[in-house]
């Protein structure tokens, strides 16, 4: 249920994407224990002009591979959030050679009654979920 807003430099062919976005659906599995079909990824890809990420003046040093995500989820616990973004950087470095250093991540957490997966119903308060 976590819905993932991925932001990227264009450029990555649709081979690297696939295992960026399934490396980070993993990461998101393991940290939160959602459901395995429970996966909402929408990738938007930017001219370099159009994406400036810095660092908040912690040294922090970013490439062209820097990825952005913004997560909108139901509440999580701290342990939950720290374990997704230490898994999250592990499997895109292991799997994308994505340095951690070139991953951002923002968490906004909302409630049950804010989701709706379809046909107009709120599922989390209709206990279809």
């Amino acid at each position: 249920m976590p819905l993932l807003r991925i932001d990227m430099l264009e450029g990555r062919s649709d081979a690297e994407l696939e295992t960026l976005l399934d490396a980070t659906h993993g990461a998101m599995l393991a940290a939160f224990g959602v459901p395995e079909r429970d996966r909402y990824q929408i990738v938007h890809e930017h001219k370099p002009s159009r994406l400036i990420v810095q660092d908040t003046g912690l040294g922090i040093v970013r490439t062209d591979r820097v990825v952005v995500f913004q997560v909108t989820s139901r509440p999580r616990t701290r342990a939950e959030k720290e374990a997704f973004y230490a898994g999250l950087c592990a499997a895109l470095q292991e799997r994308c050679g994505i340095a951690p250093s070139d991953v951002m991540i923002s968490i906004t957490e909302n409630a049950d009654e804010d989701w709706s997966f379809g046909n107009g119903e709120a599922q989390f308060l209709t206990g279809a979920l």
